[in-house]
């Protein structure tokens, strides 16, 4: 049996969504420890400079104090190493001793200033550090996720709150492999709230991964819209809608294509011979009952309608329509 294609009506694209906000930093602490407090719980809503967590601040503490004891017998030996030479100093210019000692004293304060100045460098750090126990919001927003819970270890840079951030909305959705070369940054598309069906607002896809997901094999892509004022809470389902031009689509039965390797073909009927062709071909959509086609097809070619799996490249058909009757291949469509 064999059909011609179709035009397609306006192939549109519909992907699930989920809304988020398009700032989502992962708060970790900069030291490692004990976490022995937490202030807030996923869902909270937090200003920028508030206390979420704290490590348990004695280890550092005692580190500090280390440092600020290193940094004092530093002081102490440059302060040695400082009179030394200005005592030799004023000897050399009496001639009660050689230039040689002279030297080498003004070669141990240089190395006793520069073990100052280390020790202070590094009780700095420790003081950073005791500071880096505590863990405040970098900006507003909502907790979206608590990874770590008091009493627990953490090492430095150890995600232990996601931060959803006010401001901007977005719409994260996942694009299969046989779609995402038909998107890029900046492709207009509408967004439609399960909270407010038949409302869309326009948008455009603002990032595109470059690499699919290892599991899902999908593309993750992001799509900023303008969010009404109410109504838009993060997490909340939304739908996104893709639309396809309907210029050049055309639609042929799902039965009719075939797949293989990850690529689709048709076969075509040559007019002249009866012969199968293989035709490579672009699939935009799948429908229920149709698929779009792109490229690959022309309205005047005769494809065939079903068991393309048991059709071989070359193989002379006889064409029949859907009653059963013999088609003249070289009509006109």
């Amino acid at each position: 049996m064999v059909v011609r294609a179709q035009p397609a009506q306006a192939a549109v694209q519909i992907f699930s969504g989920e809304v988020r906000a398009r700032q989502e930093p992962a708060l970790a602490f900069r030291v490692g420890g004990k976490m022995s407090r937490r202030f807030v719980d996923a869902g909270a809503r937090v200003r920028a400079g508030d206390l979420l967590a704290e490590l348990d601040p004695r280890d550092l503490r005692l580190q500090a104090e280390a440092a600020q004891a290193q940094l004092s017998a530093a002081q102490a030996e440059l302060s040695l190493a400082r009179a030394e030479l200005e005592r030799h100093a004023g000897m050399l210019e009496r001639g009660l001793v050689s230039q040689s000692l002279f030297d080498a004293k003004q070669a141990a304060f240089t190395a006793a200033q520069a073990q100052a100045n280390n020790a202070r460098a590094q009780l700095t750090v420790m003081r950073n550090q005791r500071e880096y126990a505590r863990l405040t919001a970098p900006m507003d927003g909502t907790i979206s996720a608590r990874l770590a819970e008091a009493g627990q270890v953490v090492a430095a840079g150890q995600t232990v709150f996601v931060l959803a951030a006010d401001g901007e909305r977005e719409v994260a959705i996942s694009l299969p492999e046989l779609m995402v070369g038909r998107f890029e940054v900046g492709t207009p598309v509408a967004v439609e709230l399960w909270s407010r069906p038949g409302t869309r607002w326009p948008g455009t896809v603002r990032e595109l991964s470059p690499a699919a997901d290892p599991a899902a094999r999908t593309f993750a892509a992001r799509v900023a819209f303008d969010a009404p004022d109410t109504d838009t809470e993060l997490g909340q389902s939304a739908r996104v809608y893709a639309m396809e031009s309907a210029t050049t689509a055309l639609a042929v039965p799902l039965a009719a294509v075939g797949g293989e390797a990850g690529d689709a073909y048709v076969y075509v009927l040559d007019p002249a011979t009866s012969t199968a062709q293989r035709r490579m071909v672009q699939v935009m959509n799948w429908g229920e009952r149709d698929a779009t086609i792109s490229e690959g097809v022309s309205p005047q070619d005769w494809i065939v309608a079903g068991g393309v799996h048991l059709v071989r490249e070359g193989e002379v058909l006889r064409a029949v329509d859907r009653d059963n009757r013999a088609v003249d291949l070289s009509g006109t469509p």
